[in-house]
This record gives structure tokens, C-alpha cells and sequence, in this order.
């Protein structure tokens, strides 16, 4: 018999390769290759089927919708779509002790009243997971617990019929198919059990989640094609000293994608939060420069969050540029603009910019709002007081239009607010019936950035800094530009 040759398969993108090497020539990470054992081809002519013609059906045909199982928790069934498909699968990845294990142990407790639920761990012993059940307060809740890692084992355990409709697999990292050489955590074995797991699923017709680990990067450990497998991904986000804790859909196959539900982490578990504008906004202080208020969305939800920004003398050669919830590159952008339009000097000082809250928001939206924290941090000049603002920012210095709008406004007044700044609303049948919806808010349009600037004119000896032999457009705002849309 010919020996079999080994190959070496990346952990990160799955790239196979016939010798070991440091790095990996498919997505360059380091040390990255792991020895695995090929899967051998049955011999041609033996032990091969013919495959059978499939049946193909019409497009117009009647498709009935996927019922769904409510679980209770508000917030989990905003971000899966308004509840849980039977035979569905879905992955929920986030940091180490963000809260995974908690949130899925109390939509388990929540579902025990109506159908059975399993919960299946390869991490702790049944003695923790009945402990933290105590701690939640959940320990009279009807889930049947279980501490194994071997697929097989599970499978047998699942196949039966009667069994459990809501199974959790703790994680999909730490299980293993004894028909591999490879040990756990590897692709090969998180792509076969994960395979094995989803094809029980939807043969059986019961709900499973799969919890994964994350790489330092952020993204799910394991090969990419995991998450295509999958129904539902959801991500798990959160800081550290924040007791906000956001669940963010990036794919759904049932539902809309990049919809978000808000949980507060307290002693007792996790508290889902019906308005988490008003959270984010609750310690927020009065006229202080260097804050704005940035009306944003979130999927289908809006979403109001403080934006804070400080500029410094840099004593460094290279200025400091730290970010914390918004993109790096964009702030790079922004600052570009500032300079180059505006005239505003910002290369020489180190400039700090934070979402308040723990959220990261992603949006181009946020230009304008980020804008505006730079400006009045800048000039020392706080924004007016009750003011939210949102608006995309072009390289020309030109304040684009962004969707949702009225939206963004009624939340905005919902929560007491008085004025908004907004880019010039887009002409057309929707900008015609959005006229005069401002929802008692004072609405002031602007079309270029330097609009935005001359609000921060401070008298005196303060004020914008202009950058040297150039100077902002500090003329007010006229009529054309400004005033209620």
C-alpha cells in the first residue's frame, strides 16, 4: 500500500499545504500550520453510488413562511428576526467572558416552559453550569445539562425522536469526530462536527446554537466556510469596563441583518434594555466641548450615542491619533478634510475620538457628527445644548444626504432633544413627504462643511485655529442653507 502524505492545513483560512512552513502563503498569519491526515478516496469502481436525479421544482411556486418560536427575550428575538425557525442553525462568536454562555443559558431557561432544551458543554462540568444557572437565578428552569465533546456521542443522544427542540453546543471548537486523526479545534474538525451538527439539525427538525471562539482579530476561530454553513451569525460585542453588551446580526437568513439587541450585564445576568438611547445618553453632562450627539441606526433600530473627542499639543513627532468604536481610517479622512477644506490646523496635536458606551458604530453617517466633536473640541466652543446631528462628509467638503432621516429625527425628539444639524435632504417624492416632519425639532440644513465651522466661532481671542496662511469660511449660515426643513 502507498503511504499516505501528510499535509498541513492553516487554522485561519483553511489553505492546505505539503510541507510545514512558518507562514501561511494564503493569508500570511504565522504559525499557523497544523498537521492533518488527508481524507483518503474510495478507489474507482468501489464502494461509489450513482447519485439520483433530483426533483427540481418551479420558482412561482407557494412558499409558506417559517413559523417562529418566540423566546421571551425581547431584544434576542429583535436581532434574530422575531424568534427562532425550527431546524435552523446559529453561531454566536464573541470575546471570553463577554457573556455567551450566560445569554444562551437564559434563552435555554426561557424556551424550558414550552419545549425541551438541552444545553451541551465541552468546557465546564455539569456541577459549573448548575452553579451559574444559581447565580442567574435560573437553577428551577427544566434544561437538561451534559458535559461531553465527542460528536458521535451527541449525535446518538439527539438522533431519538421526542428529544430536545433547543440544543446549545458549547462550543463547536472544543468537540471532535473520532474518524479524524486531528485533534480538536482544528479546521477539519470544527468543519466536520459543525457539518454533522447542522445536518442532525435540519434532518430532526430541532434549533441548535453553536457558540465559537474568536481569533485576536476579532473574528469567529476556525474556517471561514463555518459561518456560511450557518443560518444565523451572530457577534457578541462588548468592553470590558462597560456593562453594555450588544448582540449584533451580521448574517440571518430568516430575518434582517445588522439588527442589534442591548443588554446590560449585571450580577443577575443579562437585562435586556428596550431603550438604549436613553442608556447611552443617561450619564451624559451638559455644554461641554468636544461631545456630539450622533443620531445613528442600527439595522431597523435608531440609535442615539455621544461622540467625544479631545485634541491635545502633541510633544511627539508623530501625532497621536487614538480611536475607540469608530473606524481609524475614517477619522484619518475626516481630519484630511478638515485641513485641506477647511482650513482647520490639526497636524500638529494628538486627537483622541470616543463612542461613548462601548458601541461601534460603522455608518458613514457619523462623519458629521465626529466632525462636529473635532470643531468644538478645536475651538474650546461646546455645541449647542439638546443638538444631534448626522450627516456623511464627501472629499470635497460637500455634507451628503443619509437614509433614514425622519427616522433619526423622531428618535431624536423622543428623547427631549431640540435641535438637529442635517445634510440637505435629497430632492424627490420622499423628500417632498418628509417636508415638515421634523418632529418639533429646530432643523438646520447645511450643505458644506465649513457651514458646520462657522457655528463654532467663538468671540474673541478663541475660536476655530486656522492652519498657517489659510482661513476657515467662518460666515454664518444664510437663509438657502439653513433654517427648518
Amino acid at each position: 500500500m502507498a503511504r499516505t502524505a501528510a499535509r498541513y492545513v492553516c487554522q485561519q483560512c483553511g489553505a492546505s499545504f505539503p510541507k510545514w512552513g512558518g507562514r501561511c502563503e494564503a493569508c500570511n498569519s504565522w504559525n499557523s500550520l497544523v498537521e492533518e491526515a488527508p481524507v483518503v478516496a474510495a478507489p474507482r469502481g468501489l464502494g461509489r453510488k450513482r447519485g439520483r436525479k433530483l426533483a427540481f421544482a418551479a420558482l412561482d411556486g407557494k412558499a409558506d413562511p417559517a413559523p417562529r418560536r418566540a423566546t421571551g427575550i425581547a431584544e434576542f428575538d429583535r436581532v434574530t428576526g422575531g424568534g427562532l425557525v425550527r431546524g435552523s442553525a446559529l453561531l454566536v462568536g464573541g470575546d471570553p467572558g463577554i457573556g455567551k454562555s450566560t445569554l444562551l443559558l437564559q434563552v435555554a431557561a426561557a424556551l424550558s416552559g414550552e419545549v425541551r432544551c438541552a444545553y451541551i458543554s465541552g468546557e465546564e462540568s455539569i456541577d459549573q453550569l448548575r452553579l451559574r444557572a444559581r447565580r442567574l437565578g435560573l437553577d428551577g428552569a427544566a434544561v437538561q445539562l451534559a458535559a461531553a465533546t465527542s460528536v458521535r456521542d451527541i449525535a446518538a443522544s439527539l438522533a431519538e425522536a421526542g428529544g430536545p427542540e433547543i440544543v446549545v453546543i458549547d462550543s463547536i471548537q472544543t468537540m471532535f469526530v473520532d474518524t479524524l486523526d486531528s485533534a480538536p479545534g482544528t479546521v477539519a474538525q470544527v468543519r466536520t462536527s459543525a457539518q454533522e451538527l447542522i445536518r442532525l439539525a435540519k434532518q430532526r427538525g430541532f434549533t441548535v446554537f453553536l457558540v465559537g471562539h474568536v481569533t485576536k482579530e476579532g473574528l469567529i476561530a476556525g474556517p471561514r466556510v463555518l459561518e456560511h454553513m450557518v443560518d444565523t451569525v451572530l457577534y457578541f460585542e462588548g468592553e470590558r469596563g462597560h456593562h453594555f453588551r450588544i448582540l449584533r446580526a451580521v448574517k440571518n437568513r430568516f430575518g434582517p441583518a445588522d439588527e442589534i439587541g442591548v443588554f446590560e450585564m449585571t450580577d443577575g445576568g443579562l437585562i435586556e434594555v428596550p431603550n438604549p438611547s436613553a442608556l447611552f445618553l443617561a450619564q451624559r453632562q451638559g455644554e461641554v466641548s468636544g461631545a456630539c450627539v450622533f443620531a445613528g441606526m442600527e439595522g431597523t433600530r435608531p440609535l442615539l450615542v455621544e461622540i467625544q473627542s479631545l485634541i491635545a499639543p502633541s510633544a511627539l513627532a508623530t501625532p497621536r491619533r487614538a480611536v475607540v468604536g469608530w473606524d481609524s481610517g475614517r477619522l484619518a479622512m475626516i481630519i484630511a478634510v478638515l485641513e485641506a477644506r477647511c482650513g482647520l490646523a490639526l497636524a500638529g496635536s494628538d486627537i483622541y475620538l470616543n463612542v461613548a458606551g462601548g458601541l461601534r458604530i460603522g455608518e458613514p453617517a457619523a462623519d458629521l457628527a465626529v466632525a462636529a466633536a473635532l470643531a468644538s473640541s478645536a475651538s474650546g466652543v461646546p455645541l449647542a445644548p439638546e443638538t444631534a446631528v448626522f450627516g456623511e462628509i464627501a472629499l470635497s467638503g460637500e455634507v451628503r444626504a443619509v437614509a433614514h432621516t425622519d427616522t433619526r429625527l423622531k428618535e431624536a425628539a423622543k428623547l427631549g432633544f431640540r435641535r438637529a444639524i442635517t445634510p440637505e435632504r435629497r430632492p424627490g417624492p420622499a423628500a417632498r413627504r418628509g417636508r415638515g416632519k421634523d418632529h418639533g425639532l429646530e432643523v438646520q440644513e447645511i450643505t458644506e462643511l465649513k457651514d458646520l465651522l462657522a457655528m463654532f466661532r467663538a468671540p474673541g481671542a478663541g475660536g476655530i485655529r486656522a492652519a498657517a496662511g489659510r482661513r476657515p469660511d467662518m460666515a454664518p449660515l444664510t437663509g438657502e442653507r439653513g433654517g427648518h426643513g
